[in-house]
């Protein structure tokens, strides 16, 4: 099989990348479940954006202090910066957000965040913006959408990505040739016990990286989400308290029913306030309340949260919510550049299976819809100019004689350069051997420990094993 862009992952940083690239290249769209069956359609709270240049200092400085100063500046700065153009850009999709009577954006606040600055469709934003995102990629003639298909490995030579090996929905092995490869495999929660990820996102980034040895970036730097909703069944996954309750009012008590922090610290310092108690109280959760919001705003912002608690059995408008911390993101990853490349040649990265430093060492809040649009963008420009326009530029040189005979010159180097990728590639995909891939359960343990071994390799194992499968 053979195409201009593989893509890997059908949330929103794959899906946006779709819509960024050139119309008249071939994109393979492959997703490990069904097109919907991602993270990117969990996220409630909403997405920061700059709603007015007097507050990037401010939005700098949050985002950096919830990332220990840790964040790569730079990165901080484009992802602030080009939050406006995303917004537009998802506007025009369909995306429905939140408006103020006057019909201008409404925006709310949560936890660490010093000013309303994240926009919202009730409690259901990451879907919103996935959903009207997938519905314009399926428009497009140039782009095919395999669901039930999964990157096991990818095909590269000399630190140079040449494509993929897939398994199919029947369990058969193929190989995809590709110009461009890109990973938006999402993050590691599959790999937790209690995660509010979907269960087959298992880090199949990571693996796959360490196997091949592209460079990672702070695989440790795991976040954990402060209030999930608490339940004794291990296969089920977290279901997520938004931050924005706890922005709109909500409050933690203890055992006892007797508030014990400050609800709106950064979710890493707010997880650990939480262990805490519950190791004090001898209990596997805390109680938060939610009848402090006054509960129009309730049914109005939350209406999912809501009905939720009420299909576990509790009424959120008479009673609290039992609630424990569970991994909810990963800000580490495959280490890539500002146009979301990786250190093999034509292999990009998106989505929270990269990292571009933006987050530091804890993201904040509502920052990760938009970091992995802005960052998407980013690798289908860089794509559009750097791989697929080197010959029409060419082309595109003038009239003059010596000119026209140098860009002629360039131009059959670049085509003859173009031709010997292609070779590779070919032979590549045909001199692979597949039975090793076809043993399913011992690949994914294999993926498994090499995903869990990249996450707790330097990091203190000790605060870590309560969340992963070892």
């Amino acid at each position: 099989m053979k195409t201009d862009i593989l893509i890997a992952g059908s949330g929103c940083s794959g899906l946006y990348c779709a819509l960024q690239l050139p119309r008249d290249k071939k994109i393979t769209i492959i997703t490990k479940s069904d097109l919907t069956s991602n993270d990117s359609y969990l996220a409630q709270g909403g997405m920061c954006m700059l709603k007015e240049e007097s507050d990037y200092d401010s939005f700098f400085e949050d985002t950096m202090k919830a990332g220990h100063y840790e964040n790569d500046k730079k990165s901080v700065e484009i992802m602030i910066k080009t939050s406006p153009e995303v917004v537009k850009d998802l506007v025009s999709y369909g995306a429905r957000f939140e408006r103020n009577e006057d019909g201008s954006l409404s925006y709310t606040k949560e936890g660490a965040h010093s000013t309303n600055r994240i926009i919202f469709h009730e409690d259901v934003t990451g879907k919103e913006i996935t959903s009207s995102l997938l519905r314009e990629v399926q428009k497009l003639s140039n782009v095919e959408l395999l669901e039930y298909t999964t990157m096991v490995d990818i095909l590269e030579k000399d630190n140079h990505c040449y494509g993929a090996v897939i398994r199919r929905p029947d369990g058969s092995l193929d190989t995809v040739t590709a110009s461009c490869t890109v990973m938006a495999s999402g993050g590691v929660g599959g790999l937790y016990r209690h995660s509010t990820n979907f269960r087959h996102l298992t880090g199949d980034s990571l693996a796959i990286a360490r196997k091949h040895g592209i460079e990672l970036q702070n695989p440790d730097y795991v976040q954990i989400h402060p209030t999930t909703f608490y339940t004794r069944r291990p296969e089920d996954r977290s279901f997520l308290i938004s931050e924005s309750v706890r922005g709109e009012g909500a409050k933690l008590y203890d055992k006892n029913m007797n508030r014990f922090t400050n609800e709106l610290l950064p979710r890493d310092l707010l997880s650990e306030k939480i262990h805490e108690q519950m190791a004090k109280d001898g209990t596997d959760f805390v109680w938060e309340d939610l009848r402090t919001i006054p509960e129009e705003t309730l049914r109005h912002h939350f209406p999912n949260i809501v009905e939720h608690c009420k299909e576990m059995g509790y009424d959120v408008f008479k009673e609290c919510i039992p609630v424990v911390p569970a991994q909810h993101y990963f800000m580490g990853g495959v280490k890539v550049d500002h146009q979301s490349r990786s250190s093999m040649e034509n292999l990009y990265v998106v989505g929270e299976a990269a990292c571009n430093g933006v987050h530091g060492k804890n993201r904040l809040a509502s920052n990760s819809l938009l970091e992995s649009l802005v960052f998407a963008k980013r690798a289908a420009q860089d794509m559009a100019k750097n791989v697929f326009s080197q010959t029409d530029d060419a082309a595109d040189c003038g009239t003059d004689s010596s000119i026209t005979e140098i860009s002629n010159t360039y131009a059959a180097a670049n085509t003859a350069d173009i031709h010997d990728t292609q070779i590779t590639a070919d032979y590549l995909a045909s001199h692979v051997d597949l039975h090793q891939y076809e043993d399913q359960q011992a690949l994914a343990e294999a993926y498994h420990h090499l995903a869990t071994e990249a996450i707790t390799l330097g990091a203190n194992t000790a605060n870590r094993k309560e969340f992963l499968y070892v």
